[in-house]
């Protein structure tokens, strides 16, 4: 990030600045109506000019749902932790779209924005924060329908209940946008110098989504692959998200500190690696 020097006679003067960590935290809160900006474009311009517009946030989550209780839940006969199959997916569906969407944002940080980069000076990190808050904001409206739905069970008798961990819900979220922000910026720095990574971002994210218990509980792993799990950060992050608005078997703290550290390491290695490259991306991208 480039360092902004303001002499007495109000001129600004911008420099790049030197060392592997140089995040400058205080000019992101100074263009923090610049992130409210980019978040609005990217929620409004998603359905703009679609038929059904909003109701798309709505009908995805519920429509992916469906077919993994169909596929998943009665043509393969998964079992789903004694809960209902379509709550036990829509559980895992929601905060995972919410990691994927951010990632999948995030990864393209420089590619997507090089022109706008090159013309006009902000920070940088202003565009994958805004990327992340506009999934945050995705992920809200579709929790809304996730209680619709836990109420519709209710309502029918099915013996669903959260536990006490849906206190601990807000860090859960706090650390999937973590964990996109972080694996986002990481891919977005990369692809500066290896264009050939935008085209596997979607196949990877696939295929993670695959290595965590989204349509599957953990406690069907086989033990050779235990260690899927074990250095799998969503892994954790999806499980407990469920034992704690389904009810289903809790995470272990060694699982969880697992995870949360894989994450700021994730964090840490991407700030670095994107403050390095937006110096002097404009010229490799």
């Amino acid at each position: 990030m480039n360092r902004i020097d303001e002499s007495e006679d109000g001129v600004t003067v911008i420099r790049p600045s030197s060392g592997w960590f140089n995040l400058h935290l205080d000019q992101l809160w100074r263009y923090r109506d610049l992130v409210v900006l980019f978040v609005r474009r990217d929620f409004v311009s998603v359905y703009k000019q679609t038929i059904l517009g909003p109701l798309w946030f709505l009908l995805q989550p519920l429509l992916t749902t469906v077919m993994f209780t169909l596929v998943f839940g009665r043509l393969a006969g998964i079992p789903t932790d004694g809960v209902p199959p379509f709550l036990f997916y829509m559980a895992g569906v929601l905060p995972w779209n919410f990691f994927a969407g951010s990632l999948n944002q995030t990864s393209s940080t420089f590619v997507a924005n090089a022109n706008l980069f090159g013309k006009v000076w902000f920070p940088r990190l202003t565009v994958p924060i805004a990327a992340v808050t506009n999934n945050l904001l995705t992920f809200t409206i579709q929790l809304v329908l996730f209680a619709a739905c836990y109420v519709f069970f209710l309502v029918r008798g099915v013996p669903v209940a959260p536990t006490l961990a849906l206190l601990a819900v807000p860090l859960l979220v706090l650390q999937l946008a973590a964990l996109g922000l972080g694996c986002g910026i990481i891919v977005s720095s990369l692809t500066t110098r290896y264009r050939d990574l935008v085209h596997l971002v979607a196949f990877g994210i696939q295929l993670w989504m695959f290595a965590t218990p989204v349509v599957y509980p953990s406690s069907r792993i086989p033990a050779r692959w235990s260690w899927v799990v074990t250095v799998n950060p969503m892994a954790p992050v999806i499980e407990q998200f469920r034992h704690a608005t389904l009810g289903t078997p809790a995470v272990g703290p060694g699982a969880m500190l697992v995870s949360a550290s894989a994450t700021l390491v994730l964090v840490l290695v991407g700030l670095v690696l994107f403050s390095r490259v937006e110096k002097s991306f404009v010229d490799t991208v």
